[in-house]
């Protein structure tokens, strides 16, 4: 009796491919960009054009992070109101 289960083969579309290739350099521990969270919203509220290669990297793949990003921008625009 074979008790092995079948293999499944993955099902990878297009956007999860893209996600594992991403160049992630420069690259940042979700660590590192929770302590630079608060500059990073700050400087994007006064310019909305600024960039911080190192945090846009980390945040196009990172939904944790980007979600605490796009919060915190929620909450200072509101708050600005």
């Amino acid at each position: 009796m074979n008790t092995t289960p079948p293999r499944r083969q993955a099902a990878f579309n297009a956007a999860a491919v893209d996600a594992l290739l991403r160049d992630t350099t420069p690259w940042l521990s979700c660590e590192d960009c929770f302590e630079r969270m608060d500059s990073y919203v700050e400087a994007l509220r006064r310019d909305p054009g600024h960039l911080d290669q190192a945090m846009s990297t980390h945040l196009r793949g990172c939904a944790a992070c980007d979600e605490e990003a796009r919060s915190l921008v929620a909450l200072l625009t509101e708050g600005s109101d």
